[in-house]
């Protein structure tokens, strides 16, 4: 299997943000850069919110009736 055939790995993403050295980057870019790691956090929110409804759901259709 050529590694371009698995799946890819969850989580390097924000591994590597964490990582990078934030030096370099002006106030303006920091500010851009948070607003974007916050619009991502809260896209993040949402789907865990929905997957979380989703779940309740099925939980209660395949819950024995008593």
């Amino acid at each position: 299997m050529d590694e371009d055939d698995r799946p890819a790995r969850r989580g390097d993403a924000a591994s590597l943000l964490a990582k990078e050295a934030l030096d370099s980057y002006s106030r303006e870019e920091l500010d851009e850069r948070v607003a974007l790691l916050e619009a991502e956090i809260a896209r993040v929110k949402a789907h865990k919110g929905k997957a979380e409804a989703h779940r309740l759901a099925a939980e209660a259709f395949f819950k024995p009736k008593s």
